[in-house]
């Protein structure tokens, strides 16, 4: 009996050109092919000219792999990050606006500061929190307060950093030796810096 690889959520952080459709030619490559996308974040970067999209993706170590082999063909991709194959450090930010009455409204409160959330607006009849954490932290604190009636959500995403340096992380943890993921982005692949010489 074959038995499958169960799915797993993958976080990749993925260094792009900061250039339009860039993030349309991202999201269509995986969704051609089936897979699904559970969270999207995308912001500049320390390199003019470069964004980093941060994709979670489902899916067996099989389609992860599948995904980036596809990614690194697009022009418009200067580095993808497995965060699977090394340490990194992630966050997320909520803002959620709970429901209030003069009887839960000192216990909803408490709550909140036993998560280091802080109010961002105040109404008579509900409560605005901003809380930041990694994603069991944000989906622990929603679960809190489903109780009292959440009115409305946002969550950005998970973003991602690898944690330290080359020298922080024992080699054995790569493939290859030591992580491309921790070399400069500002070093893109030779191929395509003899594409585009001077981009940075």
């Amino acid at each position: 009996m074959i038995r499958e690889e169960p799915v797993q959520d993958h976080l990749l952080s993925i260094l792009v050109r900061d250039e339009p459709r860039v993030l349309t030619r991202v999201t269509a490559l995986f969704g051609r092919r089936g897979y699904n996308i559970r969270s999207l974040s995308v912001g500049s970067t320390e390199h003019p000219g470069v964004s980093r999209m941060t994709i979670v993706v489902s899916g067996d170590r099989g389609v992860v792999e599948q995904a980036m082999r596809q990614l690194e063909k697009l022009h418009d991709v200067v580095r993808i990050i497995d965060h699977g194959l090394e340490k990194f450090v992630d966050r997320e930010l909520l803002l959620i606006k709970v429901a209030i009455t003069p009887e839960t409204r000192v216990e909803v409160r408490h709550i909140a500061e036993d998560f280091r959330g802080r109010i961002v607006d105040v109404g008579r009849h509900a409560l605005t929190f901003e809380v930041t954490g990694d994603e069991g932290k944000i989906t622990a604190f929603t679960e809190q307060m489903r109780p009292f009636g959440i009115l409305e959500t946002m969550r950005t995403g998970r973003v991602a950093l690898t944690r330290g340096s080359n020298a922080d992380i024992p080699a054995q943890v790569y493939h290859d030796g030591a992580s491309a993921a921790l070399m400069p982005a500002a070093e893109p692949r030779e191929e395509r810096a003899r594409q585009v010489p001077n981009l940075f």
